[in-house]
């Protein structure tokens, strides 16, 4: 008795393993552009700089692609929940490619996608999208408004941002 399997192969062998046409125009693999340890500690550090500049003690985590931390870092006098808040806030942004402040009046009913556990749709985190290639996200927390949290992430990316656009991201 012949099964299906062996039908398949059978097929394959007689008809010259012909391969769709997209197969041809499809990459096997997929370079993807992950961000250094120094790079997403120097974001950070220039993150927690800019907040010192503000007056305020924060805590900032870099997540990358995959929304996995890569660097945290908690200044001396920041609240420890400002460690679980950076880190999710920095998760949201890099899932939704968006800065938070802008999210913040998106998801205003019940059981809308914000408020799955584990999202933060507050100011203060931001992607790090640089020449069209998403590497992570930044998030901030700890400053008396999301603002002040948010221009603290971005001077954390502006810290990097002439170094990637260099190395041709």
């Amino acid at each position: 008795m012949i099964t299906f399997r062996k039908h398949a192969l059978i097929a394959l062998l007689l008809g010259g393993m012909a391969t769709p046409a997209w197969a041809d125009e499809a990459p096997l693999t997929i370079n993807i552009k992950r961000l250094s340890m120094d790079t997403a500690l120097r974001m950070a550090q220039a993150a927690i700089a800019q907040c010192r500049k503000e007056g305020v003690q924060i805590a900032v985590t870099v997540v990358d692609r995959g929304g996995h931390p890569q660097v945290v870092l908690r200044d001396v006098l920041a609240m420890d929940i400002t460690l679980p808040i950076s880190q999710q806030k920095a998760h949201t942004a890099m899932a939704f490619n968006t800065p938070l402040s802008q999210l913040e009046d998106r998801f205003t009913r019940p059981f809308q996608v914000g408020k799955l556990d584990g999202l933060i749709v507050a100011a203060g985190g931001l992607p790090i999208n640089i020449g069209g290639n998403i590497l992570g996200g930044i998030g901030v927390s700890g400053a008396p408004s999301g603002i002040t949290d948010e221009k603290c992430a971005q001077a954390g990316i502006d810290s990097v941002r002439d170094d990637l656009e260099m190395e041709g991201l």
